[in-house]
C-alpha cells in the first residue's frame, strides 16, 4: 500500500489556511474559522482516502507571527568559522529555549514541515507584498522542503495576484496555483494537485488518484442533486386535493396545498444541502429567500413569479398567479363530460381507477386542485439556483449563499418536459397523495428523464 503524501499547510496569522482545509476535505467542522487572528493554536490534522486507502495526510498549522525577528535570530546562530545549512541551523534552534518561550508558535509550524513531504504556504492576495512574508519564507526554506505557494482569496476585487507572482518569481518561486477557498475553481483541486505533482513527481500517481475520484465524486453530486429536484417536481405534478365545491371547503383546501407544498420544497432544500455536506444554516433568508430555514417568498405571490421571469398568461397560469394555485382537471361539466364519464365506468378497471373516480367526482360537485405550471417553473428555478450555488461554494464560506440566476430560458418559457404532463395523470407518482404508489417502474422512467433534463441545464 501507497505511503499517504503528508503535506503541512503553513503561512502568516488568519490567511485562510483553515478554509483552505475545510475545502479540500469538504468539512464545515475542521478546525475553527474566524477573523480573529491566531484562531490556530496547534497542529491539526485530516486525510483524504480513495476505495478506504489513505493517500494525503493534511496538516493544519498555527499562523507564523513574528517571522522578521526569528529570521535574525536564526542567522545569529552560526558559531565562528560554521555556515551551517538550513536543516542544521532550524535543528539548533528547535534545541533551544526560545523555540519553547518567544518562538514557540513558529517552531509548531516548522517542526510540521519538517516532518511533511512537502508545504502549502497560503498567501492572502490582497494583502500588499511586505517584508514579513519575505522572511517567512526565507524562514520556511529552510527546512528543504517543496513549497507551494497558495493565493487565497483571488475572487475579490482587491486583490493582488500580478504583485505576488512577481514577488514569488524574484524568490525563486514559480510554481503556484490560485485557489479561493471561499468560492473555489471547478477544477481548483485539479490544479493543486497538478502543481504539487510537479514538485513531487514520485506523487503523481496518488496525486491523479485525487484529482480522479474528486472529478467522479463531483459528477456523482450532480446527478443526485438533479435526482432530488426532479423528485420535487414529480411530486408537486401529481399532486392534487378534491374538496366540495363550497366557498369556504375550497380556501381551506387551497392553503394547505400551499403549506404542503411549501413542506415539500424545504425537504428538497435540506436534501440539497445534506448532499454537498452543507449546513442547514449556511443559507439565510434574503438570499434564498428562505426565512428560519424555510422558503420566506410566497410561492404563490404574482410578484415573486414576475421576479423570476416566470411568463404568466392564460386562464390557469392566471389562477396561480393571483394565490389561487388551482387547475380543474375538467372546466366545466357537460353532456359530453358525463358522456365520457359513461365510457370510462364501461372501459378497463385501470381506466376507471385512474379517471373515472376523478370525473365521478366532479360530477357530484367536487373540485380539484393542483400546482399550476407556472408554480412548477418556479420551484424548478429555485431548485437549480440552489444547485448551482452549493457546486460554487467552499466550506470555508461563512457568509449566506449567494444565488446565481439560472441563463437557461427553457425553465421560463419553453415547453414543460413530458415527464411532469405525464404525471398529472398520475397522482399516485406523487408521496404527497394518499396511497401512493412509488415504486411503479414507469414513475422510475419519467423520474430518470426528468433529472436527466435537468442536468442539460447549465
Amino acid at each position: 500500500m501507497t505511503k499517504p503524501l503528508k503535506l503541512a499547510v503553513v503561512g502568516h496569522t488568519n490567511v485562510g489556511k483553515t478554509s483552505l482545509l475545510r475545502t479540500l476535505t469538504r468539512d464545515v467542522g475542521f478546525g475553527e474559522v474566524s477573523h480573529r487572528p491566531s484562531t490556530t493554536r496547534h497542529v491539526e490534522g485530516a486525510r483524504l482516502s480513495v476505495d478506504g486507502e489513505a493517500l494525503l495526510e493534511l496538516y493544519d498549522t498555527p499562523g507564523l507571527e513574528d517571522a522578521i525577528a526569528l529570521l535574525d535570530y536564526l542567522e545569529r546562530l552560526d558559531r565562528p568559522g560554521e555556515r551551517l545549512d538550513g536543516p542544521a541551523r532550524l535543528s539548533r534552534f528547535m534545541d533551544g529555549s526560545e523555540a519553547r518561550q518567544r518562538f514557540e508558535q513558529e517552531a509548531k509550524v516548522l517542526r510540521q514541515l519538517l516532518a511533511s513531504d512537502a508545504g502549502l504556504y497560503v498567501i492572502d492576495a490582497r494583502e500588499p507584498v511586505l517584508a514579513k512574508y519575505r522572511d517567512e519564507l526565507a524562514v520556511l526554506s529552510m527546512c528543504g522542503r517543496p513549497l507551494l505557494p497558495v493565493l487565497n482569496f483571488v475572487s475579490s476585487s482587491q486583490h493582488r495576484e500580478q504583485e505576488w507572482r512577481e514577488a514569488l518569481a524574484r524568490l525563486g518561486l514559480h510554481a503556484l496555483v490560485c485557489f479561493d477557498s471561499v468560492a473555489p475553481p471547478l477544477d481548483g483541486e485539479r490544479r493543486l494537485y497538478d502543481s504539487l505533482a510537479l514538485l513531487l513527481e514520485k506523487a503523481r500517481p496518488q496525486l491523479q488518484r485525487l484529482i480522479d475520484d474528486h472529478q467522479a465524486q463531483r459528477q456523482l453530486r450532480r446527478s443526485n442533486g438533479a435526482r432530488l429536484i426532479a423528485e420535487l417536481l414529480l411530486d408537486c405534478a401529481a399532486y392534487r386535493r378534491s374538496v366540495a365545491a363550497q366557498s369556504t371547503l375550497e380556501q381551506g383546501a387551497i392553503r394547505d396545498l400551499h403549506q404542503n407544498i411549501r413542506q415539500r420544497e424545504q425537504r428538497s432544500v435540506e436534501a440539497l444541502l445534506r448532499l454537498y455536506a452543507f449546513r442547514q444554516d449556511d443559507a439565510k433568508a434574503g438570499d434564498l429567500p428562505l426565512l428560519d430555514g424555510r422558503w420566506g417568498d410566497d410561492l404563490f405571490n404574482p410578484e415573486t413569479l414576475k421576479q423570476l421571469g416566470v411568463k404568466v398568461g392564460g386562464g390557469m397560469a392566471a389562477g396561480a398567479a393571483t394565490g389561487v394555485g388551482v387547475d380543474l382537471l375538467v372546466g366545466g361539466i357537460t353532456l359530453g363530460a358525463a358522456a365520457a364519464l359513461g365510457a370510462l365506468i364501461g372501459g378497463s378497471a385501470q381506466t376507471l381507477r385512474s379517471y373515472g373516480e376523478r370525473l365521478k367526482g366532479k360530477l357530484k360537485g367536487q373540485r380539484e386542485l393542483s400546482v399550476d405550471d407556472a408554480v412548477l417553473r418556479l420551484l424548478a428555478l429555485r431548485q437549480q439556483r440552489l444547485l448551482h450555488a452549493l457546486e460554487a461554494r467552499g466550506h470555508a464560506a461563512v457568509d449566506a449563499i449567494t444565488l446565481l440566476t439560472p441563463q437557461d430560458a427553457s425553465w421560463r418559457e419553453g415547453k414543460l418536459p413530458d415527464a411532469l404532463h405525464k404525471a398529472r395523470a398520475h397522482p399516485e407518482w406523487s408521496s404527497l397523495n394518499p396511497a401512493a404508489q412509488l415504486q411503479q417502474s414507469e414513475r422510475e422512467l419519467q423520474l430518470n428523464a426528468l433529472a436527466t433534463a435537468l442536468l442539460k441545464v447549465d
